[in-house]
């Protein structure tokens, strides 16, 4: 199963995680990243990077962010992909504190 982005990467939209995709496999819109599940190749090198703790292997997403299996397939296809590091949103300091990183 793919990696997936959840909820806690909403609002914040660090792309820290970006920089170390070998297959440019992270989609973005206004809130946050997904991840195109069609392209990503489950090399998990993203997860460390993510400051804020919201990208997970499938098969290790907690049972409440499940949803965002879907989102992020549904997501993804429909938006530009995301092969560089962006600035973070504005407030995303402010929500990474919120969620205690």
């Amino acid at each position: 199963m793919t990696t997936i982005v959840t909820e806690n990467c909403k609002n914040c939209r660090f792309t820290d995680c970006v920089t170390v995709c070998p297959v440019a496999c992270f989609h973005y819109d206004d809130e946050m990243l997904y991840i195109d599940p069609d392209v990503c190749i489950d090399c998990s090198a993203c997860i460390p990077e993510c400051p804020v703790q919201a990208i997970y292997e499938g098969d290790d997403i907690p049972e409440d962010q499940e949803k965002w299996i879907e989102i992020n397939a549904e997501k993804a296809a429909d938006l530009p992909v995301c092969e560089e590091q962006m600035d973070p949103l504005p407030g995303a300091e402010e929500r990474k504190s919120e969620l205690g990183f």
